[in-house]
């Protein structure tokens, strides 16, 4: 019997995916949003308001709900603190399980300045007292072409590293077979890649190749990367992120491929040929 499930994250790509997903296969579910007029339409999902940092509108929203699938916040700097208000408003609410969509190399000196949000936000989990899943998610595989920009142009210090992005769609595929069955993945972390790891060059090479549209990655230094980043005005952390995506891809913490994709859905991920052309 599937238990009573909670879902986040349903007004954008990953979250979205799943609750359709779920909803398709004839699951209830109750979809937590922070803009009610945004929340996805859909048969046997009920609507309830709250954010990351409400605790008391969390809890609220939570309960009743036995399974979490919690998608990580949006890139904020108190993105933990977040994370950790709603993970606190889970246990309180009577949440028994989180399934919490984390990063591949989570770690508290992950080369991607973000990975180490995520490694925090991991250790509050473990730390909760509920039962939990994480999908380590490498980069996605949607979002490398849009790090070209209206140029065409992948500029980054990325060197000749390489990187095992994976789709969305796999992700909210894989994170659906958790759900279904959340008590088979009590304790697991499954590391979600897709099927080939790409320097970005090739990555270059292949969206020229598929889409027409002449692509090429441009090598920086570190110091460059700052400096042509730096006319956005965005914060320190910010910058930080943007720039240690490439450091991350070039330091080869990223490049490992894993079968743990086929093995949850029983299909093999999609790679960067596959997803253009859909």
């Amino acid at each position: 019997m599937t238990p009573r499930l909670a879902v986040t994250g349903s007004t954008g790509h990953v979250g979205g995916e799943v609750a359709r997903l779920l909803s398709n296969a004839g699951y209830e579910q109750k979809l937590i949003v922070r803009d009610p007029t945004r929340a996805p339409d859909l048969p046997g999902a009920k609507i309830a308001q709250a954010s990351y940092a409400e605790r008391e509108a969390a809890v609220e929203a939570l309960r009743g709900s036995e399974v979490l699938f919690m998608v990580s916040g949006a890139e904020a700097q108190d993105r933990v603190d977040q994370h950790r208000t709603f993970i606190d408003a889970a246990a309180e609410a009577g949440i028994q399980h989180i399934i919490y969509t984390s990063f591949l190399a989570a770690a508290p000196d992950a080369t991607f300045t973000l990975g180490r949000d995520h490694w925090a936000t991991e250790e509050h989990i473990r730390n909760s007292g509920m039962a939990y899943t994480f999908l380590r998610d490498n980069f996605y595989l949607d979002v490398l072409p849009l790090f070209a920009g209206n140029e065409g142009v992948l500029r980054g210090p990325a060197g000749d590293g390489r990187v095992a992005a994976v789709a969305r769609t796999d992700v909210a595929r894989a994170a659906v077979v958790v759900l279904e069955n959340p008590v088979a993945h009590v304790g697991r972390t499954w590391d979600l890649t897709g099927p080939e790891a790409l320097s970005l060059s090739e990555v270059a090479a292949i969206i020229t190749r598929v889409t027409g549209r002449p692509t090429r990655y441009e090598e920086e230094t570190v110091e460059e990367a700052y400096a042509s980043r730096a006319p956005y005005g965005v914060p320190d952390w910010q910058l930080d992120a943007w720039v240690s995506t490439y450091t991350a891809i070039a330091s080869g913490q990223l490049e490992r491929t894993t079968t743990a994709v086929q093995e949850l859905t029983g299909s093999a991920p999609l790679d960067l040929e596959k997803l253009l052309t859909r």
